[in-house]
């Protein structure tokens, strides 16, 4: 039963247990706090500098989904590239062949949990980089037989290594950085992805002007960097303690904890807090063990909610509108009469860098606002930016092309979108749905977090293209009825999770109001907060 907040601070508020070195873990949503304020880990201390590297390698998971994940859409800008495959860049070719990446990843699900669960964080990361070089190959060696199948079955396996890495990496790097560091180095994790999109639009904008097939050959190619460096250095990395612990490695979970969280102290309050949460909650006998066994993300109200949280959330940054301006935005420049293939790649380059900018801004503020505050806003502003989007193409639309204002007005609002998205929901998209998630269900409803996010994507590579070849601009009245509900399901829905532990979660989802309990600890844990600090001064 957790404490109410009197008690948490009766337990930490006499000047001597404020000074003490060693600090007696309390549970419950003043643990965390505790532990930060009295043992707060120096940020840059070499053991943090080097955990910090050691994620680095989940980021690049993120960055090879977003590489991978552009490419195409840069691609359907380049005339030759269209031209060799005899394909268009709106209609049913672009949807269909931009859609096999999204049914690749759908098709990995049944194989992502057992490969997390069963070989470990790690290896998940190195199976999916494997996967993604055997698709770049496929779909480099098109040069010869134009074979849109050819190309296709590529962008399937490319899909399917995607799908396993990318939810791997941010399990890794959830579960294997320091708690009081989590939330800020996950939520940038994601912000990776721009990273990729912006080497994919730089490679195609920098390709472009070369003659012949090399022109989207080279981009294709390049493909293979990230997955590369994942493949070669995942077995060097230290493996998630959480998994270690579970898979009857206790002394080298200990030994993690000790080194890379408690900085070589084995009193540490952080080594004592995860180690007590582990023997608590962790389950060493559950479905995480069955590669068949998937009761544990159903069996009962507090488990369907999580992964209700989990798929609502990848469902959401799906279909908020940013797939139509990720995959499709040179369609989306013809409606607004930017035509010419080099404009159209220097804008596609120049909307990544922006979104990136944004992104890493909004990953900074994630434990200082809050989960909920920042996808509020950013959902909310995604409706109004599509308003003022309908609006301008619309005029522009309806001037016979003519009316230049409202063209480049349709623009601006194109980067006031990227901005408001990359704000707030991209830092999330790799951190929120990993926290909902206890360990037992963590790799296997990851999986269903693939599958949301690639069939909402799936759903809209076969539906944008046709809706902006047929209704032009009237397809963004779609998103602004449909951001302004996804608005109103987050308000109600989605429960705040910063400044805990992931373990400390589990008593927000038993609750009967998971939403309304997360904003009473988040207060009850400010004022435990408060207090220590005003027993500190005195």
């Amino acid at each position: 039963m957790e404490k109410p907040v009197q008690e948490v601070v009766e337990e930490i508020q006499t000047p001597e247990e404020v000074d003490a070195p060693q600090v007696r873990v309390v549970k419950g949503s003043g643990a965390f706090n505790e532990a930060l304020l009295i043992e707060a880990p120096p940020l840059l201390h070499p053991t943090t500098i080097l955990l910090c590297l050691c994620t680095l390698v989940g980021f690049f998971c993120q960055t090879m989904n977003g590489f991978d994940g552009s490419l195409f859409g840069g691609l359907l800008a380049n005339k030759t590239f269209l031209d060799h495959f005899h394909g268009e860049n709106d209609g049913i070719w672009a949807g269909l062949v931009s859609s096999m990446y999204q049914i690749g990843g759908v098709c990995a699900l049944p194989f992502v949990g057992p490969a997390i669960d069963t070989w470990g964080r790690r290896a998940g990361m190195f199976i999916g980089s494997i996967l993604i070089i055997l698709g770049t190959i496929v779909t480099g060696l098109t040069l010869q037989n134009a074979s849109a199948g050819q190309f296709m079955g590529g962008r399937f396996l490319l899909g399917f290594g995607v799908s396993i890495a990318s939810a791997a990496g941010p399990i890794y790097v959830v579960e294997t950085s320091h708690p009081a560091f989590r939330g800020v180095v996950t939520a940038y994790c994601n912000t990776f992805w721009f990273v990729g999109s912006i080497l994919a639009s730089g490679a195609v904008r920098g390709a472009i002007n070369i003659t012949g097939n090399s022109s989207w050959q080279i981009p294709v190619w390049l493909q293979m960097l990230f997955s590369g460096l994942i493949a070669l250095s995942a077995f060097f990395l230290p493996e998630s303690p959480r998994w270690l612990y579970v898979n009857g490695k206790r002394e080298q979970a200990n030994a993690f904890l000790h080194k890379w969280h408690g900085y070589g102290n084995p009193d540490s309050a952080w080594v004592k807090l995860q180690l007590a949460e582990y023997d608590e909650l962790l389950n060493l006998d559950g479905a995480d063990k069955r590669w068949w066994d998937y009761r544990a993300l159903f069996k009962n109200g507090a488990s369907r909610y999580r992964v209700l949280c989990n798929c609502g959330f990848a469902l959401f940054g799906q279909w908020a509108g940013n797939s139509v301006l990720s995959f499709f935005l040179s369609a989306v420049l013809d409606t607004a009469g930017y035509h010419d293939s080099v404009t159209q790649t220097n804008i596609i380059l120049a909307y990544a860098c922006f979104q990136f900018a944004f992104a890493l801004a909004g990953a900074a503020f994630v434990d200082r606002i809050g989960r909920r505050p920042l996808m509020l806003f950013s959902m909310s502003s995604c409706c109004l930016t599509w308003i003022a989007m309908s609006t301008a193409t619309g005029i522009y639309s309806g001037s016979g092309d003519t009316n230049i204002a409202s063209a480049q007005a349709a623009i601006a609002f194109i980067f006031i979108f990227g901005a408001v998205y990359s704000v707030g929901i991209t830092p999330l998209q790799a951190l929120y749905p990993v926290e909902v998630l206890s360990y037992e269900m963590r790799a296997k409803g990851m999986a269903f977090c693939s599958l949301a996010t690639n069939a909402g994507g799936l759903l809209g590579q076969f539906a944008w293209p046709v809706a902006l070849k047929n209704i032009g601009w009237k397809t963004y009245l779609i998103f602004i009825v449909w951001d302004a509900a996804q608005a109103v399901i987050m308000y109600f829905a989605f429960p705040e999770t910063r400044k805990r532990t992931l373990e400390e979660l589990d008593h927000i989802f038993e609750a009967q109001n998971p939403v309304k309990e997360s904003l009473k600890k988040e207060q009850l844990a400010l004022d435990a907060e408060n207090h220590v600090i005003s027993s500190k001064v005195l």
